[in-house]
């Protein structure tokens, strides 16, 4: 049997904003990991137990509330404090990121797991490989799993990460999307959010349908985000 047969991989919607959660694993061990657990703790908690999975580990794309918890407007949403409160596991996150994470949620420095581009994490005998995409956030990563990329804010099925908010930044976005359009052609995308017609693609499929990942110059980028 493959690797790939071991893996594990649940994509799970959640919250009023069409976040996507994952759970990334192996079959043989029941080891997982949870991806950008948020809004329903206890949700995904059952999820998980239902299905006699273990869980051994958080990671977080980005520090938005709407992926790890914490306060934005009137919205109040659990995430990894929540979690650890019931299951305590490290929160991988991009070494750049650590902070705006604790901001968010008020977890410590000791619940979190700094990490760096290439930087590898093993779930039984299924290999995660973050990837550092800034751009929507300055420690936005994605994790690789085989031929699977779990891509958070970075990269829709048919679009990209907002760069107008605090801390985003288009020239670095150009530079993550054209370092995902390299991947090769039958990765298989999961997004962060549900925002397109299907809820994963190849990329392949996702070259033929979103703009951005065809574009492969500054300029032109830079005048498509508006400057």
């Amino acid at each position: 049997m493959s690797l790939q047969d071991e893996l594990i991989i649940e994509q799970i919607q959640i919250g009023p904003m069409q976040n996507f959660a994952y759970l990334v694993g192996c079959k043989r061990t029941r080891e997982v990991a949870v991806v950008d657990p948020a809004w329903d703790i206890d949700g995904l908690l059952n999820f998980i137990n239902e299905r006699d999975y273990q869980l051994t580990a958080a990671l977080v794309t980005h520090y938005h509330p709407d992926h790890c918890g914490g306060s934005f407007g009137n919205n109040s949403v659990t995430g990894v404090a929540e979690l650890l409160a019931t299951n305590p596991v490290k929160i991988y996150t991009h070494k750049l990121e650590a902070e705006g994470v604790k901001k968010v949620t008020g977890v410590s420095d000791s619940d979190l797991k700094k990490v760096e581009s290439g930087d590898k994490l093993k779930i039984g005998d299924i290999e995660i490989e973050f990837l550092h995409t800034p751009g929507h956030t300055p420690g936005s990563q994605c994790f690789k799993v085989k031929n699977t990329l779990v891509s958070g804010d970075t990269l829709f099925i048919d679009g990209c990460g907002r760069v107008d908010l605090p801390g985003s930044n288009s020239e670095d976005m150009y530079h993550s999307i054209q370092k995902l359009a390299a991947l090769p052609d039958d990765t298989l995308l999961l997004p962060g959010h549900n925002y397109s017609q299907v809820p994963q693609a190849t990329m392949e499929e996702t070259k033929r349908i979103n703009t951005y990942l065809r574009i492969n110059d500054l300029a032109t980028w830079k005048m498509m985000m508006g400057g």
